[in-house]
């Protein structure tokens, strides 16, 4: 794996942190919403987007017409996306067909075709 991506043990830790602490690791964009809200959404500079520059992971809220409760909506966001992948990876187990099935598989396939070609027609002169 590479060093430079984060791991789950890194997502886990940054969502122990408090709201403040991920507000301090993050850069912050204001920009006018688009979409319904009409002349309040074109004056006034109330969407928020958020980078969280240790992991790399942005999100964006415009849900609220205020920038200060955008803001809290971006930090709940990245703590539930630090939640999410928090989770250990699933251990993986190889899986093989045991050989005991392969050979009865395989003598069903010889059976059946057997029987399929007493079925032919004999080509006689």
């Amino acid at each position: 794996m590479d060093s430079d991506q984060p791991t789950y043990r890194d997502f886990s830790r940054w969502a122990q942190l408090p709201l403040e602490d991920i507000a301090r690791e993050c850069d912050v964009q204001v920009f006018r919403a688009s979409g319904p809200g009409g002349q309040c959404v074109n004056t006034t500079d109330s969407a928020v987007r958020m980078t969280h520059l240790p992991s790399g992971l942005t999100v964006t809220s415009r849900e609220s017409r205020s920038q200060f409760r955008n803001r809290q909506l971006c930090l709940q966001k990245l703590r539930r996306l630090f939640e999410a992948k928090a989770r250990p990876p699933k251990v993986r187990h190889a899986t093989k067909v045991p050989r005991r099935a392969k050979e009865a598989r395989l003598a069903d396939k010889r059976r059946r075709a057997e029987t399929k070609a007493k079925r032919r027609r004999v080509e006689g002169d």
